[in-house]
């Protein structure tokens, strides 16, 4: 068996039949997979073997009791018999795994010829274990049987009654190792869907977490250009805290969760530049990051959150804008909020993409524990908040 033969391309969508089919011929040829198939047959043609064994002995017991003689094979010509149609069955039944069951009018004939293969051949194996033991307690015949009684076969009532008892085993065996491999094609099938459904939202979360706005980087550059000429200390503490803050974004942008204080000192790097950028019209407040606990969020919650802040905070207007950063544990909830003033009179419009983003991004990570508002708030206020389950236990528990 071939562990390598169960990548083959998978049937188009809409052959339901012809999947399942392809599904167990797959499950036949994985080399991991044909063991538990072989254990779970091996266990039903032992409980075969044993029950006929035991049927056999019962009944010669009850028949002898009332007239004696020999009625049915030993135990041992018995037990010999199975071993040697074990090998047969174990053929047959993976055979018909690969050749499935569609289409019905070409596979039905095969797989009738193999029942009727493997039934066919019980009173040959009877004879062949009875020649092997070299003894026969059939009737009254006590002699060992010769070769040439051998080849002459059995009788045809005993040919119909072992084939017609072996064929409706054959018929159990195959029904539970097929509806086994179809369980193995589901679960595989579930697994596969489940890696690429974490495949999808985790591509999904990254391509949300790195979506900070190019426009921002570029206004930070020209407004550094712009110091170069007549404050180059202030450019240069700029280009720091810029490379700085890309750096971290880089960092923050390949984990699914990061501590609720390394967030908040993303905000503050962001900020700050922000602020040197607009002078005198940009004030900030933020939480103090001593007095919070060691609790994890999604990576870069924030960051579309106070983007958005500055961005429609300052516009329309020319006055001041003040920003506020708020961090509070009600319960086993979280609650992060981002306040700022926008100017009178303004035109509150439909969620932009850094808003869509947040909220895209907890309904994948936390489906309905968590809950985000953006409105207006007041005459000059807009308040962007999060509400989501308290998390202090890392990354890994924090995302299951």
């Amino acid at each position: 068996m071939n562990a390598v033969t169960s990548n083959r391309a998978m049937l188009a969508p809409g052959h339901a039949a012809a999947g399942l089919a392809a599904g167990l011929r797959e499950s036949v040829n994985a080399g991991l997979r044909f063991w538990p198939l072989l254990a779970i047959l091996t266990t039903f043609w032992v409980y075969v073997a044993l029950s006929n064994v035991l049927y056999a002995t019962s009944m010669q017991t009850s028949l002898a009791s009332m007239a004696p003689g020999h009625y049915f094979a030993p135990s041992d010509q018995r037990v010999l018999q199975h071993l040697l149609l074990y090998p047969v069955l174990v053929v047959c039944v993976l055979t018909s795994l690969r050749l499935g069951w569609t289409p019905m009018w070409r596979t039905l004939p095969a797989q009738l010829g193999l029942g009727l293969l493997f039934a066919g051949l019980g009173s040959p194996a009877m004879m062949c274990a009875e020649l092997l033991i070299g003894n026969l307690h059939h009737g009254k015949q006590t002699d060992p049987m010769t070769w040439s009684e051998f080849f002459q076969g059995p009788d045809s009532a005993m040919w119909l009654a072992s084939g017609t008892n072996f064929f409706l085993t054959y018929g159990f065996g195959l029904a539970l190792i097929t509806g086994f491999a179809l369980y193995q094609r589901v679960r595989d099938s579930q697994l596969r869907s489940a890696a690429l459904e974490r495949a999808l939202t985790s591509a999904h979360l990254a391509a949300l977490r790195m979506q900070l706005s190019p426009h921002t980087l570029f206004n930070l550059l020209h407004t550094i250009r712009g110091q170069i000429g007549w404050d180059p200390a202030t450019a240069q503490s700029m280009v720091v805290q810029l490379g700085d803050l890309l750096r971290r974004l880089l960092n923050a942008g390949e984990r699914d969760f990061s501590l609720l204080t390394d967030e908040l000192r993303f905000v503050r790097l962001y900020l700050e530049l922000q602020q040197k950028r607009f002078a005198d019209r940009l004030t900030i407040w933020m939480a103090d990051l001593d007095g919070i606990p060691a609790l994890w969020v999604p990576s870069l919650i924030l960051q579309p959150l106070i983007e958005n802040a500055v961005v429609h905070g300052l516009a329309g207007h020319n006055g001041a804008v003040e920003i506020r950063v708020e961090v509070s544990v009600c319960g086993e909830n979280l609650v992060l909020r981002v306040i700022n003033t926008i100017a009178p009179n303004s035109i509150v419009g439909r969620d932009g993409i850094g808003l869509r983003n947040v909220r895209e991004r907890l309904a994948v990570q936390f489906a309905e524990r968590a809950t985000f508002t953006a409105e207006a708030a007041g005459a000059g206020d807009w308040i962007a908040q999060i509400r989501m389950p308290l998390l202090r236990d890392g990354p890994e528990l924090a995302a299951a």
